[in-house]
């Protein structure tokens, strides 16, 4: 079970971090280390670990906000969304829960009946929850020491969060005597989000006022002294200073103590001593403060981290031993795949802090200020860039918004990995769990390595074995959208650093590694690590500053300019060019800083950039050649592209809903559309019809939908316009669905996941995100349309082009696919206005569309 036998963290690793500098040499000679200079072998390159598979496999899931903890054999996942997820060996997961499934939940039962006390303050059919349920993030531990209703002791304990609004919340625990559930409620334990007076959320019949918490009681069984002063001026909760209620994590002090730290965002992350025996806090009482000045709430507990309105959240705590310090890691940014997210790494002598980063600087903030500048950054936005002529398929590898971490110490072998979930660049808002082993620098503090774990373990390694060229990532400190990207580095025999970024490094004892860049030092180790790209283990370094900014390194294969040219040459690709329907990329640089030109023979046909002109509907096809000529020092070496553009396809209205006073096909090609309940397949709900923006119009009253014929759309070539008028917006919610499965589907959502862009979305492999840069308003009429071709897909809003993009996936052809307006099969349904619902075969020229979007056409 995790962390509370902590005496023996670390072990074999502690036991060689600490060797002093002869028994580095000693244990270095005893495995092997080649300390000669000379250039790097290519076999070297790929020589995995000792104890690491030749191949690793993986199998992915996806729970957000994992926390991980170990039962026997078999590691443990739990997230948000009721998800979780389980592994032998940290690389291969298997999911095993039903999500908000009730009754029947894997992990509680009758959901909503067992979590009733929760949700009688949030989480269910309430406010931002309506229609479902909102349970979020839990931590499970094995907690010998509690007491079961029949007087038996140990159990295993989930802490869950039900939310309704960024600040009403609360955090409840359940117990099981397996951990696989289900789970029996026990109790709610931490409230937030309450006000002086009787005050209610909008969609809610909920009264917030304090009294409606646990607090009343606390206060009259004398546990509280009191009421505390968690209000504005209004009587609204004091977001600022306090938190909301979710995010618990436990962990057990240098004596046996358990506490747990929680928290998101404005008001910061606080920690609360719990009695083991009940599970239950052990409330300060009486307001205070710590000897560094923290606040102490009577409720809440101490203030560990953030404050002041600034994003921080998911705290998570160990104890190491060794080194005597608790790690607090915690969250910065919005989770959505523009939102910045990164991991944040602070460290304190105390379970309650203060916590500091390397700079000394406290995770409490100092005031309304950027947080930017605290918390070591361990990992943010990054691409190892794939470009043409480097192995594997693909942009590259890389994370986007990764967070939410927990932390597993291995007792037997005192290995320690990095657990959390991630999205990928250029894939939307799809998440899976990802496991990075983690390693002490000299200066005590965890850097992770810049691989997925895959049994490599941390071995005495060589000069010979390092110098060579590397893509080299600084993950700096900053939270932003933007994705740090790779670029080149070499690591020279004689300890110089050249390339892109200048400076020294040297090996210190076996592995440990220091990274001189632009004149800040870095600080941690060199391993080797599994490159999903070139399908090998290869030689990595991760390392961190004293300002708190992690760099990663990835050695590269060793090659000639000669080489890099035809690997260049080989590897470009330009898609199907017998059939061109949309401009063309054309890369301008190859791997190691290549140079790629290009030439064509026709740029009537298509320019030397890329730009495609497409003949007129009926003619035919136009025929360049387009030619890549790469250089790369002296080397210089062309390759030809025969490029066919197709003719402008004529689009065909196939169907036509026009929604006067039903639900008919105004074409005949097609049947009449049928109401639906909430989603795509249940029954029940009602459309009504009201003055529209030519006749009438369908009104969603939002909990109904309209199931519309099969095959709608069958290819990959089609146009879809449509007039909408929300009445409300909420994130996720369609207008028009159309799906091959549950897994390959498309969205046009008026307030979608990409920074709340109206935007066509597809759930595929990989997912696909079409942001249209703004968001349409409410309660007024606006056009959409999309049009798709060959991978090729434009986004319209009001007969303006907003976004144009390729590879957009194929998900109508030969797939028989479902269509409904309004609803999908999970999300809340439309609530507004539809009308005029018209379905092509082939793209909309946008003077067609710029017609269509001007009711006076209509």
């Amino acid at each position: 079970m995790r962390r509370k036998g902590t005496s023996i963290l670390f072990g074999l690793l502690a036991l060689v971090i600490m060797l002093p500098s002869a028994a580095w040499a000693e244990l270095a000679n005893s495995r092997g280390s080649d300390t000669l200079a000379g250039s790097a072998d290519p076999a070297r390159l790929g020589t995995p670990p000792k104890s690491a598979p030749t191949t690793p496999t993986f199998s992915e899931v996806s729970v957000h906000d994992p926390s991980i903890v170990k039962a026997g054999d078999t590691f443990y996942v739990f997230g948000s969304h009721i998800e979780a997820a389980k592994s032998t060996d940290l690389m291969n997961w298997t999911g095993f829960t039903n999500g908000y499934t009730t009754p029947g939940n894997t992990l509680y039962g009758d959901l909503s009946g067992n979590l009733a006390g929760s949700f009688a303050w949030a989480g269910e059919n309430d406010s931002d929850s309506s229609g479902g349920f909102a349970v979020w993030a839990p931590d499970v531990f094995w907690n010998p020491d509690f007491v079961n209703k029949d007087g038996t002791r140990g159990a295993y304990l989930i802490y869950y969060s039900a939310s309704s609004t960024y600040i009403r919340s609360a955090i409840g625990v359940a117990s099981s005597p397996t951990i696989e559930g289900p789970y029996e409620y026990v109790d709610t334990i931490i409230y937030s989000g309450f006000t002086r007076n009787e005050a209610y959320d909008a969609n809610s019949t909920i009264n917030k006022q304090w009294t409606n918490t646990n607090i009343k009681a606390l206060v009259d069984n004398g546990t509280l002294d009191g009421a505390g002063n968690w209000f504005n001026a209004d009587g609204s909760y004091k977001n600022s200073a306090y938190p909301n209620a979710i995010d618990p994590a436990h962990y057990y002090d240098k004596d046996g103590k358990l506490w747990m730290a929680y928290g998101s965002w404005s008001g910061g992350i606080f920690a609360l001593e719990i009695d083991p025996a009940t599970g239950l806090p052990k409330y300060p009482g009486s307001d205070g403060t710590t000897a560094d000045g923290r606040p102490v709430d009577r409720y809440f507990g101490t203030l560990i981290a953030g404050g002041f309105t600034k994003s921080g959240e998911g705290p998570y705590i160990v104890y190491d031993r060794r080194s005597g310090y608790y790690y607090l890691y915690m969250t910065y940014g919005g989770l959505a795949a523009n939102g910045g997210y990164n991991m944040r790494q602070f460290r304190s002598t105390s379970p309650t802090g203060p916590y500091v980063d390397a700079q000394g600087q406290s995770a409490v903030l100092p005031g309304n200020t950027s947080n930017d500048p605290y918390g070591n950054k361990l990992m943010g936005n990054y691409l190892f860039e794939r470009l043409a002529g480097d192995p594997g398929t693909g942009i590259g590898v890389g994370y986007v918004s990764p967070g939410h971490n927990s932390v597993y110490q291995d007792e037997s072998t005192g290995r320690q990995f990095l657990i959390f979930h991630t999205r990928f660049p250029q894939q939307g808002e799809y998440h899976e769990v990802r496991v990075h082993q983690m390693f002490m620098n000299e200066d005590n503090w965890p850097v992770a390595a810049p691989f997925r774990y895959a049994g490599e373990t941390l071995e005495a390694v060589g000069t010979s074995d390092i110098a060579g060229e590397y893509k080299f990532v600084s993950h700096g400190k900053s939270t932003s959208p933007a994705i740090e990207r790779s670029v080149y580095i070499t690591l020279n025999n004689n300890h110089t650093i050249t390339g892109d970024k200048t400076g020294r490094w040297q090996k210190r004892g076996p592995s440990y590694s220091e990274i001189e860049i632009d004149g800040e030092t870095y600080k941690g180790v060199f391993v080797r690590g599994w490159d999903p790209d070139a399908r090998q283990f290869v030689m990595t370094f991760t390392a961190m500053s004293d300002q708190g900014v992690s760099v990663w390194g990835v050695r590269q294969q060793d090659l000639t300019d000669r080489e890099v040219v035809a690997n260049v040459l080989n590897d470009i690709d330009l898609g199907d060019t017998a059939q061109v329907s949309a401009d063309l990329i054309l890369p301008s640089e190859g791997t190691r800083h290549a140079v790629i030109t290009w030439q064509t023979s026709d740029d009537q046909a298509v320019e030397s950039d890329g730009t495609v002109h497409r003949p007129t509907a009926g003619s035919e096809p136009a025929t360049a050649v387009l030619t890549a000529t790469v250089a790369k020092g002296s080397v210089t070496d062309s390759r030809a592209f025969t490029v066919t553009v197709l003719p402008r396809q004529t689009a065909s209205l196939t169907a036509n809903y026009a929604f006067e006073g039903g639900l008919q096909d105004q074409t005949g090609s097609f049947g009449a559309g049928t109401v639906t309940g909430n989603r795509i397949d249940n029954t029940g709900g009602a459309i009504t019809y009201a003055a529209g923006i030519s006749g009438q119009a369908a009104v969603f009253n939002g909990s109904s939908g309209i199931r519309l014929p099969d095959d709608l759309i069958d290819g990959d070539s089609y146009s879809v316009s449509l007039w909408v008028k929300p009445e409300a917006l909420s994130t996720y919610t369609t207008t028009f669905f159309g799906a091959r499965d549950p897994n390959h589907w498309i969205s046009l959502l008026p307030q979608g996941p990409a920074n709340g862009n109206t935007m066509l979305w597809s759930g595929s492999d990989p997912w696909y995100d079409a942001p249209t840069g703004m968001t349409i308003g409410i309660g007024e009429w606006s056009h959409l349309a999309i049009t798709a071709e060959k991978g090729a897909a434009k986004v319209y809003v009001n007969g303006v082009e907003r976004f144009s993009g390729t590879s957009f996936p194929d998900i109508f052809s030969n797939s028989g696919g479902s269509f409904a307006l309004g609803v999908n099969w999970w999300d809340p349904p439309f609530q507004g206005m539809l009308d005029d619902l018209r379905v092509y075969n082939g793209t909309l020229t946008p003077e067609e569309i710029a017609a269509l979007s001007s009711s006076s056409n209509l």
